[in-house]
């Protein structure tokens, strides 16, 4: 019974963590040789079941037999002075900084974060 309740209680207090942005493509085959070796995405790549990736757009993908389960894979600044501040996207890295406006190399704090 405890066991239980531990379980219960962690995935009550992670589930306000996983705020992540997330889809569901449905499935389209993945041939080889005649055969469905996985997902076909939007781009006519062919990912293997159970196989995962980041797309060139920051969103972290998976193939499964249902589908192509995507999730943002950053973080987006919500709660900051907007007036003084302001959010820039790195895509390289795939994240936000959020610095003053008037000066770049100045950070802001950031009081909330949801992806």
């Amino acid at each position: 019974m405890n066991t239980i309740l531990a379980c219960l209680l962690a995935l009550a207090i992670s589930m306000p963590l996983s705020d992540a942005s997330c889809g569901v493509l449905p499935f389209e085959p993945g041939m080889s040789n005649g055969v469905v070796v996985g997902c076909l995405d939007k781009k006519g790549n062919v990912h293997e079941f159970d196989s995962h990736w980041r797309t060139e757009d920051c969103n972290d993908c998976s193939c499964y037999k249902t589908g192509i389960s995507c999730c943002t894979s950053y973080m987006t600044p919500v709660d900051y002075d907007e007036g003084k501040c302001e959010s820039i996207f790195n895509k390289e890295t795939c994240s936000y900084k959020v610095v003053e406006k008037d000066d770049h190399s100045k950070e802001c704090p950031v009081h909330s974060w949801v992806g």
